[in-house]
């Protein structure tokens, strides 16, 4: 068999942790994605795949061959595009990174309005709270919000978000709003995880800044909830400014402490860049930053 279509086989599995779902990706039978593991792994002379009735896992010997062999197929792909030009119509799959909220608000409706425009694309579509490294999970194009470290990712800056303090206006009305941080001691607090970890919550008066520790009475690990249980008036909460700018903008929710928040934070559309970049990762980076760019929560 094909070296490339054994490798482009294996990391199908890898990634699907999977034969079945692995086939239906490839639009091969299960017994020939089987079989062709078995060639590459009986041509290499090492066990790639560990398999249980639930799992399949990479070997210390398969993680490394599947970032090589991601390296070497979308070197590939790049060294194809790249000989048809750049009008190359995209095609192919592409897999994308996003938080949750941000993801749900404003990468969908991008991945969406991509797919109807490039018939030749799948996408698939992570939208996890937490720092994904694209290279690692094989993944194409994500969205950070916050500072970036140094890395070999190409970086498109298209907005900034604000850490804000929020609550409902019953709430507001029935128990006050806080003037300083130190007041939040005093009032009813709703922590989301993903955006404050831990029980302080951080802010900065000119260069000074404040760190207040918490008790909060709900902990709770989404936004979407720490969202819900603030627009039911329970307490005041702490999110990222676009994840509760249709409330703002509703008048659901108000903000309090904007004069203690600290500095905005900015997004990034980040993605593998090679040495000439595929036509579905271009395409799609550039639709993404048009769409981003254009919202007036991200400024």
């Amino acid at each position: 068999m094909d070296r490339f279509h054994l490798m482009m086989v294996f990391v199908a599995v890898a990634e699907e942790e999977g034969f079945a779902v692995a086939a239906r990706r490839l639009r091969m039978s299960p017994p020939a994605v089987t079989r062709a593991i078995a060639v590459l792994e009986e041509r290499l002379g090492v066990r790639l795949l560990t398999r249980t009735t639930r799992l399949v896992r990479t070997t210390d010997a398969g993680a490394r061959y599947l970032e090589d062999a991601r390296r070497i197929l979308l070197e590939a792909d790049e060294a194809d595009e790249a000989a048809a030009g750049v009008n190359a119509t995209p095609r192919g799959h592409l897999a994308v990174t996003a938080p949750v909220l941000f993801g749900r608000i404003y990468v969908m409706p991008v991945i969406t309005a991509y797919q109807m425009t490039y018939k030749e694309t799948t996408v698939s579509a992570l939208f996890i709270d937490r720092v994904v490294n694209l290279v690692e999970e094989g993944l194409d194009v994500g969205i950070r919000i916050g500072p970036l470290p140094d890395s070999s990712l190409r970086a498109i800056r298209v907005g900034q978000v604000r850490r804000i303090v929020c609550a409902s206006p019953a709430y507001l009305k029935e128990y006050g709003s806080p003037t300083s941080p130190a007041d939040l001691a005093r009032h009813s607090i709703i922590a989301a995880t993903s955006v404050s970890a831990g029980s302080e919550w951080a802010f900065a008066k000119g260069k000074e800044r404040i760190g207040v520790r918490l008790s909060p009475r709900i902990l709770v690990n989404t936004n979407d909830g720490a969202l819900e249980a603030a627009k039911s008036g329970f307490g005041l909460t702490r999110l990222l400014s676009y994840q509760v700018a249709n409330e703002l903008a509703a008048g659901t929710l108000q903000t309090v402490l904007t004069e203690f928040e600290e500095a905005s934070l900015p997004v990034h559309v980040i993605h593998r860049e090679g040495r000439h970049g595929s036509a579905k990762v271009r395409s799609f980076v550039d639709l993404t930053v048009e769409k981003l760019r254009a919202h007036t929560a991200l400024r």
